[in-house]
């Protein structure tokens, strides 16, 4: 009698923790989920202080690594699209043996990440500067072969660039960051896409294919992106950058983030326009003008540092 009530109180203990193990396997994959949600929270938060607010009411990343920055934005002033171009080392400079010496010797430079305007300035955002700020506008803006909305702005000076990008709360591109960008995480290519250039990629002189716009700019982001995300980096309109010329500078640049001589005659203009020949589209090529020049080929877009949150 005693050996089947022993025999019995085994069986319930035996299905006690049978029980208990179901229980558990139902509450496991919960806290699974828990878990994993606090890490996503736990991983998204960026951790600003006071401390780290701007004035102006933007947010800036403090000095610990970034790991959560959209690739892309819309910048508040002006409306521009913007893409990330993540901060690494890449080899600048004429690889083919193409240009001129100004172009060599091809070194690693290493640029901190930061924010593009996916496309030119175009004449509606210009326009919107010059409403704001009673800026004189260029006379390009009267001519109907030039003055569509979605042109870029050309007639444009250094300082007129430099002025737009100021209002809007941004900055030109370094020569540097200029050719990082356009070479679209490619190493050593020719042109923004590859080392072949056809009139179905960019608008330069002469027409076929996609390319129907004679003696004047296409609407922007009329041929296929780079690999950032980044329209017309070759062709189109040349574009201002922030940079002094100087034709030695390779051999004196800085390894980090170089900004181009501390003076000269003449600003860096980058990217080949529509009267341009395919030579010029290069991404290592290297063109320049005086600041105080304006020209009908001419114009700009802007970039801003990654490590502001808007």
């Amino acid at each position: 009698m005693s050996l089947m009530i022993l025999l019995s109180n085994k069986i319930k203990n035996v299905e006690k923790k049978s029980m208990h193990m179901d229980r558990v396997r139902m509450i496991f994959p919960s806290l699974m989920l828990v878990l994993v949600i606090s890490m996503v929270v736990v991983g998204c938060s960026n951790d600003a202080t006071d401390q780290d607010l701007d004035p102006s009411g933007s947010a800036t990343l403090s000095g610990t690594p970034i790991q959560f920055v959209p690739q892309e934005i819309i910048f508040p002033k002006d409306g521009a699209k913007m893409v990330l171009i993540p901060g690494e080392e890449f080899k600048m400079g004429d690889h083919f043996n193409d240009g001129l010496k100004d172009e060599v010797p091809i070194h690693t430079v290493y640029v901190d990440a930061f924010y593009m305007d996916a496309y030119e300035v175009t004449n509606q955002q210009y326009q919107k500067f010059i409403d704001a700020t009673g800026y004189q506008p260029p006379k390009q803006l009267e001519d109907p072969k030039f003055n569509s909305p979605n042109q870029p702005v050309i007639g444009v000076d250094w300082f007129d660039a430099v002025g737009y990008a100021k209002w809007a709360g941004k900055r030109l591109p370094t020569e540097a960051e200029w050719e990082k960008a356009a070479r679209g995480s490619f190493i050593g290519k020719r042109y923004p896409w590859g080392n072949y250039i056809t009139h179905n990629d960019a608008n330069y002189n002469g027409s076929n294919g996609r390319d129907q716009w004679v003696w004047k700019p296409a609407s922007v982001g009329s041929f296929p992106p780079n690999r950032y995300g980044l329209y017309d980096m070759a062709g189109n309109v040349s574009e201002w950058c922030w940079d002094w010329y100087d034709s030695n500078y390779y051999s004196l640049s800085a390894k980090k983030n170089p900004k181009g001589p501390i003076q000269g005659a003449y600003r860096i203009v980058r990217g080949g326009s529509w009267n341009s020949n395919k030579y010029y589209l290069r991404v290592a090529t290297r063109n320049f003008n005086s600041p105080e020049s304006y020209y009908q080929y001419c114009g700009f877009r802007c970039v801003c540092d990654a490590t502001t949150i808007f």
